[in-house]
């Protein structure tokens, strides 16, 4: 049960080129500050990104994009980034979006070990392209696959040193069904407490799901745009 590490260094000392990573957050709420960081340092290439989006230009994801360490995003929302932008327009990004919805979906159905799922979302558009479709219950769908990574990357509000987690508000975004899905998930939290002093009926994600876990630091808590009342 021993799952505590010194940091992040030491939680990706086995991420290496061409990883598959989950990561959590919800534009730049959320984001895996210090594992980001630390994937950044370590300067490994070729990478698969799953994640709602890839941050902002120069924050969150949009660090690695820039560093050019990133091969492929699977998202949903790509604005906020011009790097993103450029890349994928010339050719150097591959880009795989999905509604939503039904990447979340992806991720649960991998998480759950489901072989993958019907959806009218996206029935008769190009999202439906090159996919098996049926008609169920006078609906056409379109069947979508699951999505598994090697790591998950996540920032907990607060985890025991068994690897429970809780998530505070939109932080929680996509983060607890990552951790299903991944077969080494990694958790940096805010507030690393003894086994215990979570309420068991406020966990979020229990700790059979997670191999690492340290206490982060040094938090921005970026902010995408900030917006003030006239003076």
């Amino acid at each position: 049960m021993h799952k505590v590490v010194k940091d992040a260094d030491e939680a990706i000392r086995d991420l290496a080129d061409g990883a598959v990573i989950l990561s959590g957050g919800f534009g730049l709420c959320g984001n895996p500050e210090n594992l980001i960081a630390a994937i950044h340092k370590k300067g490994v290439k070729n990478l698969t990104i799953i994640s709602n989006n890839c941050g902002t230009t120069d924050k969150g994801l949009g660090i690695l994009l820039q560093s050019k360490q990133v091969r492929k995003m699977i998202s949903s929302y790509v604005g906020e980034n011009k790097e993103f932008e450029r890349q994928y327009l010339a050719g150097e990004l591959e880009v795989e979006l999905n509604p939503q919805g039904t990447l979340a979906e992806r991720i649960r159905a991998g998480g759950a070990g489901l072989g993958g799922f019907f959806t009218p979302t996206g029935a008769g558009t190009q999202i439906a392209q090159g996919k098996e479709s049926r008609v169920i219950e006078g609906k056409e769908m379109i069947f979508e696959k699951p999505l598994k990574a090697d790591f998950a990357i996540v920032r907990a509000w607060k985890g025991d040193k068994w690897g429970n987690l809780v998530f505070r508000k939109t932080a929680r975004n996509f983060s607890p069904m990552m951790c299903t899905a991944a077969r080494v998930t990694i958790a940096e939290v805010e507030h690393l407490v003894e086994v215990g002093e979570l309420d068991p009926d406020k966990v979020h994600v229990p700790s059979v799901y997670v191999k690492r876990i340290f206490q982060g630091g040094n938090y921005q808590k970026w902010i995408e745009k900030r917006t003030v009342r006239p003076g």
